[in-house]
């Protein structure tokens, strides 16, 4: 039996979602798992947007129940910060105590995006020692890809985290990250 691995990340919202999450699934089923992705299976009509969410999410669930693992892009998607979506589903698996990993298509750490694009550089020194931006929030710096909880998350498991600097066009359709998780999830889980 093949060990199920779900690819999580803000590929679904790209306009050749398709194409990318069939490209994805293909790597998987090449390094010897049976992927399940968010947009693959039909989703059961509903009467209202709200309801379809609903659906969406059901089925979502549903795959991460029955996944033995994760690889989830963590590349900054819409802000500093990787997908809201994607970061539940870490979350998710990690509370089930899931095998984790993840990549990210930006090798600057958390702390430079929210210094220099959030803040544009606008932050000092706080009277406690820590940086903070105009609006006196302290600003998080672990050396971390994003936020300390994902990266925290995903070592605690072993699992691994993989950065890579990648262009601004290329970088939701760049998958060198994706194949080097996939290979070491491989070694690990298929040996």
């Amino acid at each position: 039996m093949r060990v199920k691995v779900y690819l999580a990340g803000p590929e679904v919202f790209l306009s050749n979602a398709v194409e990318i999450q069939k490209e994805k699934a293909a790597l998987a089923r090449a390094a010897g798992f049976t992927p399940l992705v968010p947009g693959d299976l039909e989703i059961p009509p509903a009467p209202t947007k709200h309801e379809r969410g609903q659906a969406i999410y059901a089925v979502d669930e549903g795959m991460m129940l029955a996944s033995y693992m994760i690889i989830a892009n963590l590349t900054p998607f819409r802000g500093i910060s990787a997908d809201v979506g994607t970061v539940f589903e870490l979350g998710f698996m990690c509370g089930r105590g899931k095998h984790v990993y993840a990549y990210t298509n930006t090798s600057r750490s958390y702390y430079e995006r929210i210094l220099d694009d959030h803040y544009r550089g606008n932050a000092a020194l706080r009277p406690d020692g820590r940086m903070a931006g105009p609006d006196g929030l302290s600003i998080e710096d672990f050396d971390m890809a994003d936020n300390l909880m994902l990266d925290g998350g995903i070592l605690r498991r072993e699992g691994v985290l993989i950065k890579r600097e990648v262009p601004e066009a290329d970088r939701f359709t760049d998958l060198e990250a994706f194949k080097e998780c996939l290979a070491i999830a491989a070694r690990r889980h298929l040996g």
